[in-house]
């Protein structure tokens, strides 16, 4: 059976199987080698997140995967105040709720590989007018999430993980790298472009391969039809067996 690998989200990681998106590109990375299962919620945060936890990771299950990738805080990064602060949690908040998810995933398999990763940054003028797009003269003139208080959250993750010795890609940094990542990188001031998915993609297949989730050293589930003699076909289906 196929090792499964999950992505555990917002709207980020629930968009991630559109065409570009970043979980699509995993997904036919490892074809053949792992399963890679999408469980993105949009507009979730990380403190609902936390009911979701014994359905996805039950502590009883024979097969837990074996990485999960974390990937929230544009939602708990969210404002008092604005448009969206019912989705708001307060740093520290959001800080002990991701500690709590590790626990829980590591409590139901000590050896998953997980990544945490960061809030992307936040394109201020690109919320407004995505925002003006949807309420047009009845928009607040205050945005509802900024870069700064991303960066917030996204220093907190990064420092969970040095804490508690885990993995983290710190995507709020790296796409702000790039000139222009403000439209380069983001669709609406927060959601992803395929340029922006592909930033994602390989910042997490990086660290599979520093990690032992490395694709090209994991072997197929069955196998390969080079392999297979077309007058003794069952020969490498015992093989594979044994």
């Amino acid at each position: 059976m196929r090792p499964q690998i999950v992505l555990f989200g917002d709207s980020i990681t629930e968009q991630s199987f559109r065409p570009g998106g970043w979980g699509a590109a995993l997904s036919d990375t490892y074809s053949r080698k792992a399963d890679v299962l999408v469980r993105g919620y949009g507009g979730y945060n990380t403190r609902w997140a936390l009911f979701l936890l014994h359905q996805l990771f039950p502590l009883d299950s024979t097969k837990p995967p074996v990485a999960t990738t974390i990937f929230f805080g544009a939602n708990d990064a969210a404002l008092l105040g604005r448009n969206s602060e019912r989705q708001h949690v307060p740093v520290e908040d959001y800080k002990e709720n991701l500690r709590n998810i590790i626990r829980h995933l590591k409590e139901s398999s000590p050896t998953m590989l997980v990544v945490l990763i960061t809030p992307p940054p936040v394109c201020e003028e690109g919320r407004k007018q995505y925002a003006e797009s949807l309420y047009g003269e009845k928009v607040m003139k205050l945005p509802e999430r900024t870069n700064e208080a991303a960066g917030l959250y996204a220093k907190a993750c990064v420092e969970l993980a040095e804490e508690i010795g885990t993995r983290s890609i710190n995507l709020w940094s790296k796409m702000q790298e790039t000139e222009g990542w403000q439209k380069k990188f983001l669709s609406d001031g927060l959601h992803l472009t395929p340029e922006g998915n592909a930033v994602v993609y390989q910042e997490v297949l990086k660290v599979f391969n520093e990690a032992w989730l490395s694709a090209a050293e994991m072997p197929y589930d069955f196998p390969h039809h080079s392999e297979i003699d077309g007058k003794n076909p069952e020969r490498a289906f015992q093989q594979r067996c044994l």
